[in-house]
């Protein structure tokens, strides 16, 4: 019954170090300035599409920089992403 209890409250303990360690580490080892960058394929009412990396930090895009890969697409072509996927989102 004891081996129990301290192994429960062994359990507990690692949960909540866990825990406080990926909270304490975002705030405090990514820091403010930490930024992210992702690829994203923007298209026009021509069906041309062009690739951009969007560049985020403090949950707003920071730039938008064209990567130089595009395509035209025939003028039947639709888009098969959904609206959510095809918007910029940081």
């Amino acid at each position: 019954m004891e081996k129990n209890i301290v192994f429960a409250i062994l359990i507990i303990s690692l949960v909540l170090v866990g825990t406080l360690s990926f909270v304490i580490g975002e705030k405090y080892f990514l820091g403010e300035n930490f930024q992210y960058s992702y690829t994203k394929a923007i298209c026009n009412e021509n069906n041309y599409c062009e690739d951009y990396e969007v560049v985020c930090g403090k949950n707003k895009m920071l730039g938008l920089n064209p990567t130089s890969f595009a395509v035209q697409f025939s003028s039947d072509w639709k888009d098969p992403r959904n609206k959510e996927d095809v918007k910029i989102k940081c």
